[in-house]
């Protein structure tokens, strides 16, 4: 063999062997975790994404469902959800190597490269779980890899790959903004350069599909992400999230890295990028905690510029390689531990990775082939499709957030007809008992739901007072072919005032009772009332609330308005 015609990469044979061995046994480690570790409830809603494909969802954007899509087309049970993301670690681990480019590869070297990666609690997570952070991972790794051979050479193949994996990075999850913005702030010249123009418009336009969903669909993940998710500041949120920081990447790990970005600066602009990416994503999501609860999984991409960089310091340094030879390697044995854990089954169900198949097998003993209706979040339902195969949707209430299921509207199919309600209720549910679980219930002969219904009113403008009395001109709209039946004999039909406000960062929530003039008693389908709202303010504990009008069955309260500012004066 020519070696001056042999890639670098395979000149040295204890270095091609190790890689590949290496790979080899990670991915089959993978793929076994995959197999036995019981599916998560975020990877349920996920797989009903697979199963429903589309351009976009409710809370991401549609890569994940097609993943789990054709994942399906090939297995079933667990790998139908978490195959493809087996792969895609498999081939983000090429191209992170690929971008160290390390001209004197060794066995050692490549011994270090899996140590650190291997050291990332989230990467080695996102290798067998499936969330939109697995594609976003995997996407980052391609476009940062193009970018670097982009920044060697500006040809046309770099900018279209540059294209596709930023649209790649977006179709994953929205985070990728992030990404692009702080790309650009490591290397302003970069707006100079009219490919990198042309390398957005191409993945915007790639991506188009995606914004048209978003505009026939009133924008649902913008309104989630932007206004529902946020609410008032609160300590706890601000003070856990360096901890959580700490766990999601290993502390032993992130203090390597945290000295090597001091000790060493950026030798060119795509290193340059790396730094820009782990303080700029990791003080970007912390600032958000002004608005709310993070996730630590959130910055998780952090991961790859943290191997990337790393690696780097540790060829340059002899003390920091001596370090992550025995602290961060040593550190392993806890990861694996865990790891064997979730196969077992064994840690906490709170977790989640333990005990949901026996307990929804259990409600279907009861339910049979009915359809179950679940109330609140989304993990109920979801969960109880994946391990029975039975239909199953989720209402969405008023004091709950919306999902997907909102946009499905699968509850529509069942009217009228017979289902099962699983969820507590003093006057109507009892409480079931099988193979040890315990849960409450009830069947309906002739299911009826209130969530489609819309109703909009004129809310004074005017700061008001507890006790005063509220004249508010409204209109409700059924837009389905079924008509409510507010007398209905098993779900009958109330409409209440609900108020939600804060005091001390702690959410505080309020039902009042109102009445319409003139009464309703039937909404037929496609059918629009108006008339008069009245309803008396509550004692509220803060000088602003938001109101919001809903339809309440023994089911639950549903968002059938808009919330509104009230302003709360004194006496």
């Amino acid at each position: 063999m020519n070696i001056k015609n042999t890639p670098p990469h395979c000149k040295n044979s204890h270095f091609c062997c190790s890689f590949v061995l290496i790979l080899t046994i990670w991915t089959c480690v993978n793929l076994a975790q995959a197999i036995f570790t019981e599916i998560h409830s975020d990877e349920a809603y996920y797989f009903l994404y697979g199963e429903n494909p589309a351009w976009g969802y409710f809370d991401h954007p549609p890569m994940v469902g097609w993943m789990i899509f054709l994942s399906g087309l090939l297995f079933d049970g667990n790998l139908a959800v978490r195959f493809v993301t087996i792969v895609l670690q498999l081939f983000t681990l090429l191209l992170i190597w690929k971008a160290i480019s390390d001209k004197a590869p060794t066995a050692s070297k490549v011994a270090l490269f899996f140590t650190i990666s291997a050291s990332l609690v989230m990467f080695q997570v996102y290798g067998f779980i499936t969330t939109p952070d697995a594609p976003l991972l995997f996407f980052t790794t391609l476009f940062l890899f193009c970018y670097k051979r982009f920044l060697q050479k500006e040809t046309w193949l770099n900018t279209l790959c540059l294209a596709i994996a930023a649209a790649g990075m977006m179709y994953s999850k929205y985070h990728a903004a992030v990404v692009f913005g702080l790309i650009f702030l490591s290397n302003p010249r970069l707006l100079t350069r009219y490919k990198v123009w042309l390398a957005g418009v191409g993945g915007l336009l790639l991506f188009a599909p995606h914004v048209y969903w978003q505009i026939a669909n009133d924008y649902p993940s913008l309104k989630y992400h932007l206004s529902d998710r946020s609410s008032s500041f609160r300590w706890k949120y601000f003070l856990e999230y360096l901890p959580n920081q700490l766990a999601v990447f290993n502390p032993l790990t992130l203090g390597a890295v945290a000295y090597g970005m001091v000790k060493f600066k950026p030798k060119d602009a795509f290193e340059r990028g790396m730094f820009f990416l782990i303080a700029g994503f990791i003080a970007f999501f912390w600032v958000s905690s002004f608005r709310g609860h993070v996730e630590p999984h959130w910055t998780m991409i952090c991961s790859v510029p943290m191997i990337i960089l790393l690696y780097s310091a540790c060829l340059k340094s002899q003390p920091l390689l001596r370090y992550v030879k025995t602290w961060v390697a040593w550190s392993l044995v806890v990861i694996v531990a865990a790891r064997v854990l979730l196969l077992t089954g064994l840690l906490p169900e709170r977790l989640g990775f333990s005990g949901k198949k026996e307990k929804n097998m259990a409600v279907k003993a009861v339910a049979g082939d009915l359809p179950v209706a679940f109330t609140g979040s989304f993990q109920g339902a979801s969960n109880y499709h994946f391990f029975t195969q039975n239909e199953a949707f989720v209402l969405s209430a008023v004091n709950s957030r919306q999902t997907q299921f909102d946009i499905w509207e699968k509850e529509l199919l069942h009217q009228g007809k017979p289902v099962f309600i699983c969820q507590y209720s003093d006057a109507k549910s009892q409480q079931y008992e099988v193979n040890g679980h315990v849960f409450h219930g009830y069947f309906a002969k002739e299911f009826q739901s209130v969530n489609r219904v819309k109703i909009t009113y004129a809310l004074p403008d005017a700061t008001l007072k507890s006790g005063d009395t509220l004249h508010l001109p409204f209109t409700i709209h059924n837009p389905d072919s079924y008509a409510i039946n507010f007398d209905h004999p098993e779900l009958p039909v109330s409409l209440k005032a609900f108020y939600l406000s804060y005091q001390g960062g702690k959410k505080h929530t309020e039902f009042a009772d109102c009445q319409l003039e003139p009464p309703v008693a039937t909404l037929s389908g496609n059918q629009t009332r108006k008339g008069i709202l009245t309803t008396v303010i509550p004692n509220l504990p803060s000088a602003e609330a938001q109101l919001a009008i809903t339809l309440v069955n023994p089911i639950c309260a549903a968002r059938n308005s808009d919330f509104a500012l009230l302003k709360i004066g004194g006496e």
